[in-house]
């Protein structure tokens, strides 16, 4: 395939450098994902589609910052398809209609075809898109290249799913992975499995908070992220939680709602 990068020009605390957007040229111009309409993304998209009209979108989940850009770019490009899983709740706050996107689906684009991988755990539509002919998985905000995902637990994330995407993944084995943040990455395994540990290791971490004293999940946000920006402490908050409940799911602990203890 024949992908050219097109960032997102959105930096900022939760995207880091901004998000990545991927032009994939040919018979069916496509873009992964739509940013979230800055002026700059849709000229250098334009530039990354010339001299043709860009033809459809792949959404991977419906987070603002994957999203947010259908509107602009639907507005510029009247005649694009958009496609991606549903997710109702999210969904109704775009106003752009999409195509239902399944898990196994077979996308043409570009001049091949993708296959559609359901990854939920970040988000309970979260896709990624599989070049089967190179090994080219476009895998979103599946795995961040020397950072760790959000698992957000009041919205929609769920960090047992997360776990079993990251192996879904493995086992797929990529060639190569183009993720929405961050560097290309040229060891999908290395990194897949890095991930994989950290959660062990945050894991291993809460319960030992828990075992201290520690009954809240901000005072084990405290313990564990010491130095932690302010604006980003709330997602690590959701992360923590995202823990506890995989841990309660298991039955080694439980809740009053608002305090946590090992069962």
């Amino acid at each position: 395939m024949d992908i050219t990068l097109v960032p997102g020009f959105n930096p900022g605390p939760y995207t880091g450098a901004g998000n990545n957007t991927y032009v994939i040229s040919g018979e069916i111009p496509t873009l992964v994902d739509a940013a979230t309409g800055e002026a700059a993304h849709l000229s250098a998209l334009a530039d990354a589609c010339a001299p043709a009209r860009l033809a459809q979108v792949l959404v991977t989940h419906a987070h603002p910052d994957h999203a947010d850009g259908c509107q602009p770019i639907a507005e510029r490009w009247p005649g694009a398809v958009f496609r991606k899983m549903p997710w109702p709740q999210r969904d109704r706050l775009q106003s752009v209609e999409s195509a239902s996107v399944a898990n196994g689906d077979r996308i043409p684009a570009g001049d091949g075809t993708l296959l559609a991988v359901h990854t939920p755990g970040h988000a309970p539509d979260h896709l990624c898109f599989l070049d089967e002919v190179t090994g080219t998985l476009f895998s979103a905000d599946l795995v961040v290249p020397g950072s760790s995902v959000v698992i957000p637990a009041s919205g929609g994330g769920s960090l047992a799913q997360y776990l079993a995407s990251l192996r879904r993944v493995l086992a797929l084995a990529p060639a190569r992975m183009l993720p929405a943040h961050g560097l290309a990455i040229d060891d999908p395994a290395m990194v897949l499995n890095q991930h994989l540990v950290h959660r062990q290791r945050r894991e291993d971490q809460i319960v030992a908070a828990l075992r201290a004293g520690d009954r809240r999940p901000d005072a084990i946000v405290d313990r564990l992220y010491e130095g932690l920006d302010p604006v980003l402490k709330h997602l690590a908050q959701e992360s923590v939680v995202a823990h506890l409940v995989k841990l309660q799911e298991e039955g080694r602990a439980c809740s009053d709602g608002e305090e946590w203890e090992l069962s």
